[in-house]
């Protein structure tokens, strides 16, 4: 799935942190991070993490990127939103 069929797609199709994605995808980022709050793994962390940097809020972020196992990212946040949806879509088919 390429990212625009991802951001066409039936959100339905989707669960924790790929629907929460989905969400920020529509410029939803509320949404997003309510959906990201219920996901208790890395993946909803990594999440998690990337909405409160868009968010601004770099040291939230940066707990939610400890407790994914990852470094924080310092990237464009349109590369990293491509960067976990591809690494999450793949990791789930």
């Amino acid at each position: 799935m390429t990212q625009a069929e991802f951001k066409e797609a039936n959100p339905s199709q989707f669960q924790g942190p790929l629907l929460a994605l989905w969400w920020d995808g529509q410029g939803n980022w509320e949404q997003a991070h309510e959906v990201a709050q219920e996901v208790e793994n890395p993946d909803g962390a990594w999440v998690h993490a990337y909405l409160h940097r868009k968010e601004g809020d770099l040291g939230n972020a940066g707990y939610w990127y400890r407790r994914a196992g990852r470094p924080p990212a310092t990237g464009a946040l349109e590369l990293e939103w491509t960067y976990i949806v591809e690494t999450l879509l793949e990791s789930h088919s």
